[in-house]
């Protein structure tokens, strides 16, 4: 490769994306270089928005414009009565292109312990505050079927007691280890269909 400082650093980058290697990000640069009208100008331009006007709501976790704010938490149009509590962003998608579950969503951002987070930096107060002044029935911890996942699921668990909420967790057809994000459509439905309580009103 064409000892080109600018390249270099464009293939640094995308080799940092999930899935991406070196060889990988070099075959995207290029294909960018090689249909710069069409593909790489479009490109920036609409990463240069996002960045701008997308960022992660304070208080779901969700991910918002900032010009008509937070559907998620603000949603006006539809009164759930449940929030179903996810890892990231990627599992929340998930999650609603299956179309199994109609609710809330809380974003947590992460699990307790995996890459050296703790639980002060997870949106779990707010869960707690969303679910006593929101007037919700259910909270549904869908974290994964990891060590991280089960430790933060327990914590939250524990941070709910105070509430009058029921707390569910997603049961049969969560494989152990699994990732949310990773489960087929299938497999989602067998684990909220059969979501076990796990105390907080679970009867």
């Amino acid at each position: 490769m064409q000892n080109i400082s600018e390249i270099e650093e464009l293939v640094k980058l995308i080799s940092k994306l999930p899935g991406l290697g070196p060889k990988s990000a070099k075959r995207i640069v290029l294909k960018l270089i090689n249909t710069r009208d069409e593909l790489l100008k479009p490109m920036t331009n609409g990463l240069a928005q996002v960045y701008k006007n997308v960022s992660r709501c304070h208080s779901c976790g969700s991910l918002k414009s900032n010009s008509i704010g937070c559907n998620n938490c603000e949603n006006n149009k539809n009164k759930f009565n449940k929030i179903c509590v996810v890892e990231n962003v990627a599992d929340q998608w998930s999650i609603e292109n299956s179309s199994i579950y109609q609710g809330y969503f809380h974003i947590l951002g992460g699990t307790i312990s995996s890459s050296g987070q703790r639980k002060e930096d997870l949106l779990i107060n707010s869960l707690v505050e969303r679910a006593k002044k929101d007037d919700i029935e259910e909270v549904i911890i869908a974290t994964s079927a990891t060590v991280e996942g089960q430790t933060t699921a327990y914590y939250i668990q524990d941070s709910l007691k105070e509430t009058n909420v029921k707390v569910s967790k997603l049961a049969q057809g969560l494989p152990v280890g699994g990732e949310i994000e990773n489960l087929d459509d299938g497999t989602l439905f067998s684990a909220f269909k059969n979501r076990n309580g796990v105390g907080n009103n679970s009867d």
